[in-house]
């Protein structure tokens, strides 16, 4: 699928409401003031729209212990956990300067978890859907097929 300009995405399973990518930008950007990078100093701020129309906003948190920091993608999974749950049907992320970031792999998996397939992603290529951002993914049905009998030979 191609990117898409952020006037033209629409969210699934809202209507086909298009999606206010302007202010989901700058939910990222004020939610990126409040990250914790005392060693990178690289902030990021993450925002999503639910498919219930709430906004949910995550920033990354770094630790000494460099391996157990949080991404802004994990901190806003978590909030959307805690805030009662819900599916993501449109995800950004922007960095200090306010340019749109993608996430690493490991906010890959985890946004695909919580939004799936049909996840829009504003990247740096436009708008895409999460299929893009991570073909082939694997996911909870990739567990549920772990448990069936092999197929006979």
């Amino acid at each position: 699928m191609t990117a898409q300009p952020p006037s033209e995405a629409t969210a699934p399973g809202r209507g086909g409401d298009a999606v206010d990518w302007d202010a989901l930008r700058e939910a990222a950007r004020q939610v990126m003031t409040r990250a914790y990078v005392p060693y990178s100093r690289y902030p990021v701020g993450a925002a999503a729209l639910t498919e219930a129309g709430d906004v949910v906003v995550g920033c990354n948190v770094e630790n000494a212990a460099y391996g157990v920091t949080l991404c802004a993608e994990c901190s806003l999974v978590s909030a959307l956990i805690t805030g009662g749950g819900g599916r993501l049907v449109a995800f950004t992320c922007t960095d200090a300067r306010g340019q749109t970031i993608m996430p690493c792999g490991r906010c890959r998996q985890l946004l695909w978890e919580h939004g799936g397939p049909e996840l829009l992603v504003d990247s740096v290529s436009g708008i895409v859907p999460m299929t893009a951002v991570l073909p082939d993914a694997f996911g909870p049905e990739d567990l549920d097929r772990a448990s069936d009998p092999p197929p006979p030979q």
